[in-house]
């Protein structure tokens, strides 16, 4: 039996522990962060918002033609339809209601993939919401998966996924009264504020959606569910509301309308009209049969 041992001795375990020690720069970026959040709530306190002034001035702008058309979104879900305030209507909320600090942060990037943290904090009240999701660098694209390279892609469609968190974030921290009486505002803006007839505006929706989307005419009239020529001023609203939820990325024209209305299927009067010049061709044939 032997002692001896060729193994050198380690005394790794009898040293201190060696401390982390942090850059200049990242000691500097968190006092700054630190300072700046402590003088807003300070400003805050100091200035606190009056209510009736805050609420006046989201109700002022949306008096605003453009705010009220940007207002509200609506897709369809489930066999039902989701509509609610626009992200642009949040963000006039946010910004009239004082003393709030909202944003959206890149945390991480890594693997093909984004983690974002957006949020929506009332300095005065000190309530704070916030959301942290993941952001796959893909698109989707004719039922294939594109991977994306360009840090300009990257960017449009994390801020594309946050700005909708962020709206989520911000309508949970202002009172829900005060956002339903800011949609009730743009609405009546928008049906005193038009100088166009409603025929000639859902004319240009119409020719709108069909230049940009690919949207015919007889597939908005089966979505909406009535001829345009019979489309309300309510209807005209609907209508907006859809063409924001798909210039916002809410939703794809597919969810909305049935691409084969137009192109792959004929209409009734057009096969009627088949069938009548078959069956008069089948009693032509015929008729020579009997003279043969």
């Amino acid at each position: 039996m032997s002692f001896e041992s060729n193994e050198p001795t380690s005394y790794n375990d009898f040293l201190p522990a060696v401390e982390q020690v942090k850059s200049a720069t990242v000691e500097a970026l968190t006092t700054r962060q630190s300072e700046e959040v402590k003088a807003a709530i300070f400003m805050a306190k100091q200035f606190p918002r009056d209510q009736q002034a805050a609420f006046n001035r989201i109700m002022n702008a949306c008096k605003r033609k453009k705010v009220a058309e940007e207002a509200e979104y609506e897709f369809p879900k489930g066999g039902g339809k989701v509509s609610g305030p626009s992200i642009r209507l949040a963000e006039v909320l946010a910004q009239n209601w004082g003393n709030m600090e909202v944003g959206l942060i890149e945390v991480e990037q890594k693997n093909g993939a984004s983690q974002v943290m957006s949020f929506a904090w009332d300095l005065e009240t000190n309530i704070r919401t916030q959301m942290t999701f993941t952001v796959r660098h893909e698109r989707k694209a004719k039922g294939k998966t594109v991977h994306l390279d360009d840090p300009r892609d990257i960017y449009e469609m994390v801020a594309n996924q946050g700005a909708r968190r962020k709206r989520a974030c911000i309508l949970a921290v202002i009172p829900g009264d005060i956002v339903e009486a800011a949609v009730s505002q743009c609405r009546e803006t928008l049906k005193a504020g038009h100088t166009e007839p409603l025929s000639d505006r859902i004319r240009k929706a119409l020719q709108q959606f069909d230049e940009k989307y690919g949207v015919k005419q007889d597939m908005i009239e089966k979505y909406m569910g009535c001829n345009s020529d019979s489309f309300t001023e309510n209807d005209y609203l609907r209508l907006g509301n859809v063409w924001r939820a798909l210039k916002d990325g809410m939703a794809k024209r597919e969810d909305y309308f049935d691409f084969k209305t137009s192109s792959d299927f004929q209409s009734e009067s057009e096969k009627q009209f088949k069938q009548a010049q078959a069956a008069g061709s089948k009693a032509g044939d015929t008729g020579d049969s009997k003279q043969g």
